[in-house]
């Protein structure tokens, strides 16, 4: 692959174009944020100043974005993506995204000449920072043939899940279920401190019990440390579970516990704000109950037993 184009240097994207550039990758980047691409910029990476600029110089274009429709803007607008691509190139969207708008945009590429992927992302930003993340792949097999060894430099483990639109769909799915997690862990860490309980102990019966969880062995670390940063905000949160929720109602189903995460987040939101970090959920109960929980001496970061090798070392291929 002669060139690499990412667009939208985030939370996950800054760090997933990061891991590409370290290992060698020709990088295009853009952001509507200056000061995200100077980082990338400093350590080798080229600038474009529009979406068709670098869509024009890249064989694969990776678009991360906070929301469809802006995923839709980058896409389409007169100096978008769509007006850049060459026939024989690659679109890659890695947003956690509606599967029905990548469908959508998938045709226009293939107007274009080019092939669409949605290769969402799960692990959270401390892997994707290390190339441990794990990546959905949902294309053609041609396609998916092609992204390999693209997706194996950003990712430990690479899931080709089918057709396009099928990686969004298992993404949201997934992304609901940590939700509903992080919640049930919340509850759990309160009723902790309600009883009086030391939750470094806590923390560690649970993490070597049948209640653990990969939500628990993270985000419970920085709601002990009292940091609350996951690098995940409330209004993504409310995004996600919205979208897992039309999926089931597009569906015919109607699902109880999933309505009742949504009203925890949208209360959430409207009390703390939507850029509140999302562990910080807990402060619904905190404030209700007069708690902290929090565990002094706890680790200030989270300490995850993932190693940190780069290169795909598990590749599950469908």
């Amino acid at each position: 692959m002669v060139a690499i184009g990412f667009i939208g240097l985030g939370n996950v994207g800054s760090k997933l174009a990061g891991t590409l550039l370290r290992q060698g990758t020709e990088l295009v980047v853009l952001d509507t944020a200056p000061e995200a691409m100077a980082p990338l910029v400093g350590a080798g990476a080229k600038p474009v100043a529009s979406p068709q600029d670098l869509a024009s110089r890249c064989e694969v274009v990776i678009t991360c974005l906070p929301s469809p429709a802006i995923v839709a803007e980058v896409m389409e607008a007169s100096d978008g993506v769509l007006s850049g691509m060459r026939p024989g190139s690659i679109w890659v969207e890695m947003s956690t995204t509606d599967a029905r708008e990548v469908l959508r945009l998938g045709d226009l590429v293939a107007l274009r000449g080019g092939q669409a992927a949605d290769c969402p992302v799960s692990g959270g930003c401390h892997r994707a920072a290390t190339g441990n993340i794990s990546i959905f792949a949902g294309c053609n097999r041609q396609t998916f043939e092609r992204l390999l060894p693209l997706l194996t430099v950003m990712g430990r483990r690479v899931l080709h899940t089918g057709d396009l639109g099928s990686a969004s769909q298992l993404k949201v799915v997934t992304n609901y279920l940590a939700t509903a997690n992080l919640i049930a862990v919340t509850e759990a860490l309160a009723a902790c401190a309600k009883v009086g309980l030391d939750l470094g102990v806590a923390y560690e019966a649970i993490a070597a019990s049948s209640g653990t969880s990969f939500v628990h062995e993270t985000e419970s670390q920085v709601i002990l440390n009292g940091s609350r940063d996951i690098n995940f905000t409330m209004d993504l949160v409310q995004k996600d579970v919205g979208l897992f929720n039309s999926m089931a109602r597009e569906a015919g189903m109607t699902l109880e516990l999933a309505a009742l995460v949504a009203e925890v987040f949208d209360d959430g939101i409207e009390r703390y704000g939507p850029r509140e970090w999302s562990p910080n959920i807990i402060r619904r109960l905190e404030d209700e109950y007069g708690l902290d929980v929090r565990a002094p001496g706890f680790p200030a970061e989270i300490v995850d037993d993932e190693p940190e090798e780069l290169g795909g070392e598990i590749v599950v291929r469908r």
